[in-house]
């Protein structure tokens, strides 16, 4: 059972969504709040797996509240959702830890998606977003030319790996695109994690883009 908190300043949206969730099988709504501090205030009270964030809130914005759980509570994932799709809230979200980036015009089931996919150690963002997130970082300026030294320490096949992380495939469609097991997948990330000094899929895809792997 997923046990999701649901974070908005708008009651009618919360409900809508706790409705939605609620209707699933492998889904609980264990709290809401309508302010980033209530959100965080959330992870101290429950056993929280999840948080769906929205972005713009009284009292603490969501980006604050994501900075803040993501370094009290690290198990707990979050999902911005939000009417939002402003460059610098996307950047700054992923920036403290964000495990996705959906606006709220997203179809119910795309959201679900995302909570699983997530809830499974996946990254997952909509295909308009991810455009924009690797075309900032492709033109942003770097301090050299030169590629990450740690990319001496990939084999092929981990560069593989980390270059179809980079666009936005989860461990299934990787081990159907390199027919190996998700098993295989899933250990070739944990060495992928340790050997570059990374916390999560979303910091190797950010590093796909700016060595260029993509």
């Amino acid at each position: 059972m997923i046990r999701i908190g649901i974070v908005d300043d708008q009651e009618i949206f919360r409900q809508g969504m706790k409705m939605i969730l609620s209707s699933q099988e492998d889904m609980e709504v264990v709290g809401e709040g309508a302010t980033g501090f209530e959100g965080y205030r959330l992870c101290e009270e429950h056993a929280v797996d999840l948080i769906l964030m929205d972005i713009r809130m009284p009292v603490m914005d969501g980006v604050e509240a994501t900075r803040r759980i993501k370094r009290d509570f690290p198990h707990v994932a979050v999902i911005i959702l939000t009417t939002f799709d402003e460059d610098e809230y996307i950047f700054q979200a992923l920036k403290y830890g964000a495990s996705g980036y959906l606006l709220k015009d997203a179809p119910p089931a795309k959201i679900t998606e995302a909570i699983r996919e997530v809830q499974r150690g996946g990254a997952l963002m909509q295909p308009q977003i991810a455009a924009r997130v690797v075309e900032k970082f492709r033109n942003m300026e770097r301090e050299t030319e030169k590629t990450d030294p740690r990319l001496k320490s990939l084999t092929a096949r981990e560069r593989d790996i980390v270059k179809l992380i980079g666009e936005g495939k989860n461990n299934k469609e990787i081990a159907a695109e390199l027919f190996i097991t998700e098993g295989t997948v899933k250990n070739h990330i944990s060495s992928i994690l340790i050997k570059l000094d990374l916390r999560d899929r979303t910091q190797l895809a950010i590093f796909a883009v700016k060595n260029a792997l993509l």
